[in-house]
C-alpha cells in the first residue's frame, strides 16, 4: 500500500493495523512529517509494532538522533538501495 501524506498512512494503519508489518516514511512529507507519523505509529500501534524505517536525503545527525529517539526501527538515506534493503530482511 503507498499512502500519499502521513494523514493517509494513518487512516488506513486504523483499518489494517495487524495486516502492516513494515512502513518505510520518508521524513519530509507534505503535511504531517514523517517524524510526526512516526511518534502516533509508536504510540498507538503496539501489538506488535510494524517495523517503521525512516527515509530522508539528509543523513544529518539531527533526524537520525529524533528518529532514533521516537523509535525508528532504521535509517535510510535517498537514494535507496533496494538491494541494501533487501538484505537487511534475509534471515
Amino acid at each position: 500500500m503507498f499512502a500519499f501524506s502521513g494523514e493517509e498512512a494513518l487512516t488506513y494503519l486504523a483499518q489494517h493495523d495487524h495486516e502492516t508489518v513494515l512502513i518505510l516514511s520518508d521524513i519530509n512529507m507534505p503535511g504531517m512529517s514523517g517524524l510526526e507519523l512516526l511518534r502516533h505509529i509508536k504510540e498507538k500501534y503496539m501489538k506488535p509494532p510494524p517495523v517503521v524505517m525512516m527515509i530522508t536525503a539528509y543523513g544529518d545527525a539531527e533526524n537520525f538522533s529524533k528518529a532514533k529517539q521516537l523509535g525508528a526501527d532504521d535509517f535510510l538515506t535517498k537514494p535507496v538501495d533496494f538491494n541494501y534493503l533487501k538484505e537487511k530482511f534475509k534471515i
